[in-house]
C-alpha cells in the first residue's frame, strides 16, 4: 500500500474526500460599524491576501446568535478603473466549502480570483469564515476544546450562520438585498435556506451556485463513497471525537482505513475525491495545500455521509427516534422541501462534467425542482471538462466562470 510513502501530506490531501465542498434563529448580530467590530487587519487574510494587491479590506467580528464569533473580509471597493465608474456597489457575500476557508477564494492572482473579480466589476464583497476553521474558532462561551463548540451541521449554517452574517452584511450596506455566491458545501446551504423561506425576494437579490450540492448517493469518488459509509458504520466511535480534525490522529487512522478497501486509489487523492480538475496550476495547488484542511465537526461529516446514505435532502439525524422526537417532534428528521424554493429569485448555477462530489446526474435530480423556475431568472451552465477544484482555482476560472457569475448579477441591477 502506498500508504506509508503518503504519511507527509496525508492530512493536506485527504480532505478533498468529502469536500462535498460547510434551533430557530434568534441572532443578535452585531451591527455596528465602528472599532468595536473592525478587526486588526495584521493576522488575518486581508494582511495575507488582499491588502497586499493594492485592494482595500476589512476585517469584521459577527456573533451569531448560538454566540459563535465568525471573522469576515470586506472588500469594499476594486482598484480598477472598472470599480471607480460604478456608483452603486451591491453586496456580495462569498461563501467557502467544508474543510476549507476563505483563504480558497484568493490562490489565484487578483486578475483571476473571485472577490477581486467582483470588487472590480463595482461590488461590495464580503468573504465568509465558517465556525470552526482558522479564523472563525472563538465563541462568546464555548471553547473549541469542548464538545458543545462542536454540537452543529450545516442545518445551524442555515438557521444560525447565515441568516447572521445576512443581517450584519444588510445594516453595514444600507439595508441592501444580498447577492450570494456559494461553492459546494456553500450552495447546500443556500439551496436549504431558500427552501425554508428564509432567504426570498425580500433579502436577496440573486444565488450564483458553484458545484452544486443536494444530492450525493452518485458521487463517482469512491473514496466520498466508502468514507461516508464507513463514517456511519462507526458513529458511535467518531461521535466522542467532535471536531473532524484531518490532521488529528484518529481521523487519519480512520482514512487509512478507507484507503485499504479494495479499489481505492490513495496515490492520487486529490484527483480520486474531487475528479479530474482540468486547469490547475502547480502553484495555487501548492499554495492550496499550505494554508488547508480546516476543520469541521464530526456532526456536519456525518450528515453529510447521511446524505450519501439516503438520497434524500433532510436535517440531521440523531440516530434514535427519542432524540429526533426531542429536537424535530417527529420520529425521523424532516425533509428539506426544494419544491418550495421562491421561484422568482435570480439563480445561476455552474455544473462540470468530471466533478467527482458534484455528480452530473446528481445535478440533473437538483435540476428538476427548477424546471418550473421563472425562464428568466434561471442561468445553468454545463463545463464539460471541470471538476470540483477548477471552480475554486483553475486559471481559466474567470473566463469560464467568474465573467458570467459577474454578469447575472450585473443583470439583476
Amino acid at each position: 500500500m502506498a500508504f506509508l510513502g503518503l504519511m507527509t501530506n496525508f492530512a493536506a490531501l485527504t480532505f478533498c474526500v468529502l469536500v462535498l465542498v460547510t434551533h430557530n434563529y434568534q441572532a443578535q448580530a452585531s451591527t455596528l460599524v465602528g472599532k468595536k467590530n473592525i478587526q486588526s487587519s495584521s493576522n488575518g487574510l486581508c494582511a495575507s491576501s488582499v491588502t497586499i494587491h493594492g485592494y482595500k479590506c476589512q476585517e469584521y467580528e459577527v456573533t451569531t446568535g448560538a454566540g459563535y464569533i465568525l471573522s469576515v473580509q470586506r472588500i469594499p471597493e476594486g482598484r480598477s478603473q472598472v470599480s471607480g465608474n460604478v456608483t452603486k456597489k451591491e453586496p456580495v457575500v462569498v461563501q467557502h466549502g467544508v474543510l476549507v476557508d476563505g483563504s480558497t477564494w484568493f490562490m489565484n492572482s487578483p486578475e483571476q480570483n473571485l472577490p477581486m473579480i467582483l470588487a472590480d466589476n463595482g461590488f461590495d464583497v464580503w468573504v465568509v469564515n465558517t465556525r470552526g476553521t482558522k479564523f472563525s474558532r472563538k465563541h462568546t462561551s464555548l471553547d473549541t476544546s469542548s464538545e458543545g463548540y462542536w454540537a452543529w451541521s450545516w442545518d445551524e449554517l442555515v438557521t444560525d450562520e447565515m441568516p447572521a452574517i445576512f443581517d450584519f452584511v444588510s445594516k453595514n450596506t444600507g439595508g441592501q438585498k444580498i447577492n450570494y455566491v456559494g461553492h459546494s458545501l456553500g450552495t447546500l446551504v443556500a439551496l436549504a435556506s431558500m427552501a425554508e423561506g428564509r432567504w426570498t425576494k425580500d433579502n436577496v437579490k440573486s444565488v450564483a451556485l458553484l458545484s452544486p450540492i443536494a444530492y450525493l448517493t452518485r458521487m463517482t469518488t469512491p473514496i466520498g463513497a466508502i468514507a461516508a459509509r464507513t463514517l456511519l458504520a462507526e458513529g458511535y466511535t467518531f461521535l466522542g471525537i467532535p471536531e473532524f480534525d484531518l490532521k488529528a490522529y484518529p481521523i487519519l487512522e480512520f482514512f487509512k482505513g478507507v484507503c485499504a478497501n479494495p479499489g481505492v486509489n490513495c496515490d492520487d487523492l486529490f484527483t480520486a475525491a474531487t475528479g479530474e480538475n482540468c486547469c490547475l496550476q502547480q502553484s495555487t495547488f501548492n499554495q492550496f495545500m499550505e494554508v488547508e484542511p480546516q476543520s469541521s465537526s464530526t456532526r456536519n461529516m456525518f450528515h453529510l455521509a447521511q446524505t450519501v446514505r439516503s438520497d434524500t435532502l433532510t436535517k440531521f439525524d440523531f440516530f434514535r427516534p427519542d432524540l429526533n422526537m426531542l429536537h424535530y417532534g417527529q420520529l425521523f428528521p424532516p425533509e428539506y422541501d426544494l419544491t418550495k424554493i421562491p421561484k422568482d429569485i435570480p439563480i445561476f448555477m455552474s455544473y462540470g462534467g468530471k466533478d467527482a462530489l458534484s455528480d452530473v446526474a446528481d445535478v440533473k435530480k437538483l435540476l428538476r425542482y427548477f424546471e418550473n423556475h421563472d425562464a428568466n431568472k434561471l442561468s445553468v451552465q454545463f463545463i464539460a471538462n471541470y471538476a470540483h477544484a477548477d471552480y475554486m482555482m483553475a486559471y481559466n476560472a474567470k473566463d469560464l466562470v467568474y465573467n458570467n457569475v459577474t454578469s447575472f448579477f450585473k443583470r439583476q441591477w
